[in-house]
Parts: structure tokens; sequence; C-alpha cells
């Protein structure tokens, strides 16, 4: 028999083992739970793609380049409604809408159509969604309602322009790089001076501290572990940067280009952070520390395999993701060696050089910027489809995975796709 002590531990380890199992399924953020594109271990992952993959509900959108995202049960996307930046809630299982708040104006710019183009980051019992224009807010799962507010121009200086003159970054297109929630705290890429980085407390909106004076760039900040240390990763307009949990910086490297078009999210593998963009190519930074002292310097650049707007991902130490010309590439994290590359690998597939990747343990989810989806093998030795279907219309947007579905969004449609049986 077993004893009430045990028997109670086990079941304590179930709730456990089961809530966990929870959080796996969701995709809370820009590019996933850890910001890195993977799917939870955890979690189910198709071994090929349907040839029609069922539709489990579709609803219709307007525009914007906001990726979807999913936690608790609830799917949050953003689009222009009215001329207003609109934040939705909807039930994930049927679509239903649950809520809409309108959070700011839109602005409209020579890249696309008005609409928002951040993604909204998801924690517990709260939404942070941020505007182009660089209002902040803190609204409430349950019902949409503000919980606090800030905004980067008003707030921290920041010199939100539009397109006009030399500016740079987000100063010229817009704050797009998603808030970052690490333990309890929320960090932005404010663009401000003497605060380029604000570390709110996540629940009542207190800043907590403010760093450096660079302008944003479109890229969202990430968590990671280097040289034994948690720091946040951070791709300015003006260079690559890495913060201590105080918000001291630990290391800086200079990147600068014309307009500081700077959009991949930072990929870090080791002690490599990984940035591009199409004119600088793709660069290693590498990362180190000896005693208290940090340094860092580029350690490789890849001018073929270059990046534009897009955020590639990394498997087992490569690096994959779409390069000039339609391209498809591997490269060695490490090196910056050019495992493969296949030339015009998406063809059609392509419109204008944008595609959403997400990582399944052994292979990688596509979906072009032409609607289509494809599995492709991870493998450092060749480059191989898997699986291909079409699925959508033109889009912009990462898609988001959970529980055996795809959430994704065209210029029209939010949909929702049964990827598993």
């Amino acid at each position: 028999m077993i004893s009430n002590t045990l028997q109670k531990s086990l079941l304590l380890t179930s709730l456990l083992l089961t809530g966990f199992g929870c959080l796996a399924a969701d995709w809370p953020r820009w590019r996933g739970p850890d910001n890195t594109g993977q799917v939870p271990n955890g979690a189910a992952v198709p071994k090929t793609l349907p040839t029609e993959p069922k539709i489990v509900w579709q609803i219709k959108v307007t525009d914007g380049l906001s990726s979807p995202t999913v936690s608790g049960g609830k799917v949050f996307h953003a689009d222009n409604q009215g001329g207003k930046e609109t934040l939705h809630a909807l039930d994930a299982a049927s679509g239903k809408a649950l809520w809409s708040v309108a959070y700011d104006d839109v602005f409209r710019d020579s890249q696309s159509a008005p609409g928002p183009r951040c993604t909204p980051t998801v924690d517990g019992e709260r939404v942070y969604i941020q505007s182009y224009k660089g209002e902040l807010q803190c609204l409430s799962v349950a019902d949409g309602k503000q919980i606090w507010r800030a905004n980067y121009v008003k707030d921290f200086g920041a010199a939100f322009t539009g397109e006009r003159g030399a500016s740079i970054g987000a100063n010229r297109h817009g704050f797009t790089g998603a808030p970052l929630v690490e333990g309890e705290h929320l960090i932005v890429a404010a663009s401000g001076p003497a605060a380029s980085v604000v570390c709110f407390d996540k629940l009542t909106g207190k800043v907590v501290w403010k760093s450096q004076s660079d302008v944003a760039g479109y890229a969202a900040p990430v968590a990671a572990t280097i040289g034994g240390v948690r720091q946040f990763v951070i791709f300015t307009a003006q260079s690559v940067i890495g913060l201590g949990s105080d918000g001291k910086l630990l290391w800086r490297v200079p990147l600068e280009t014309q307009w500081g078009r700077h959009a991949m999210t930072p990929v870090v593998v080791d002690d490599t952070v990984l940035v591009s963009s199409h004119t600088a190519g793709l660069v290693g930074v590498r990362v180190t520390k000896q005693g208290e002292t940090w340094s860092a310097e580029r350690a490789w650049t890849n001018k073929e395999v270059a990046v534009n707007f897009c955020s590639p991902v990394a498997v087992k130490g490569y690096f994959y993701g779409l390069g000039p010309a339609k391209m498809m590439f591997c490269v060695d994290a490490k090196s910056g060696k050019t495992a493969w590359m296949k030339e015009s690998f998406f063809g059609s597939a392509i419109r204008r050089g944008y595609a959403g990747f997400l990582t399944m343990r052994d292979t990688i989810l596509v979906l072009t910027d032409g609607g289509q989806l494809l599995l492709i093998a991870a493998d450092p030795k060749e480059c191989r489809t898997i699986a291909q279907t079409q699925v959508s219309g033109d889009t912009w947007c990462n898609p988001a995975y959970s529980d055996g579905k795809l959430f994704l969004r065209d210029d029209k449609q939010l949909m929702c796709l049964q990827l598993l049986p």
C-alpha cells in the first residue's frame, strides 16, 4: 500500500506536471515562450503536413503586422479598427470575440498599410501591447481594462519623427520590438536619451531602471544566459548591447547602417550573439567574461546570407534562415561558415523577402510571405523539404503554435489550422 504522504506527494507532482504541460502549450509572446521560435520540448509536433490543413476557424481582420499570441485558452491579435490600433482577445477553441480595446491612433508610412506592428506579450493575467508611436499599455486578460500605461515620447523623451530627415530606427518607422517579460519585470526598447532600454515593474508600471541612449531598432529584446550570467540582449539602431539584470552595461559592439533598419531578433548560441541587417550581413558577436570583466567583438561576418527583416532560428549550433534572392541557408553559428545555401529555394512562395520560422526539434516550420507553409529538415548536411502546402494569402506575420494548432494571419483573415490529428 502507498502511504498517505506518498499519495499526497504523487498528487502534487501530477498537478505540477499538468500545470507545466498547460504552460508549455501556450505561445504567449513574440517567437514563442522563450523568444527563440522554438516549440517547447514537451509539445507534440507534426512529422509532416496535411495536404489541406483543416481550418478550425477563421475571422476577418484589417490592416496590421502584429503576430498572434496564445495563452490560457485565448488568442490575442491587433489590427486597425477605424483608424485606431486595436487589441482583440478571442476564444482559442472557437475564434469567438471576447473583447477589443483601442490603444492608439494608427500611423502610416511608405512600408505598409496603416496598422499595428508590435506583437502582444501575455503574462498570466496581464497582456502588454505597444503602439507604433510608443504608447505602452498593460491590460487585464479577463476584460481588457487598463492596469497601467506609459508613453516613450512623453515619459522618456523618445524622438518619434516618422519618415523625415535622417532619422533612424524606431524614430523613423515606429516601435515594433515586442515587450519582454522576465521574472517580475517588463523590458522595453523605449529609445529615449538615457532611457534607450527601460525596465518596469510588470505589475505596477513603476520604472525600476533606465539604461543607455541608443535609438531603438525594430528588434525585440531577448533574455539569455551568457558566461553564466542572465542578461538582456538588445539590437539597437546603432549597436548590439548586453545589459545586466540591474540595467548596467556589460558589453557593447557598435553596428551602424544608413537607416538603422535592424529588425532581426537576436539569437544566442552559447557565447555567440547573432544579428543581421541587409547591408551589414549576418554577424556573430563573441561575448566573453574573465573575472568581472566583459568583452565582446565581432567574431565573424557572413554577407552572402544577409538577413533583411525576418528572424531565423538556431538548431543544435546551426542557424537557419532566409537570405537574399529567396535563398534558404544554414550557417555554423560558431564559425559563421555557410553549411549550405539554396538560391531561389522559395521561388514564388516569397513575395517581398519575409518568412516566419518555428523550430520543432529536428524540423523547421516555415510560413512564407506568400502564405505557403513548409516543413524542412533541420539538417546541416543538406536542404530537404519534408512537406509543403498553401495555407493563406500574403503575410508578414509569424505564426503561433499551440496544442497541435497553428494560429496565423494574412492581410484579410486570422485563422486557426489543425496540424495534428
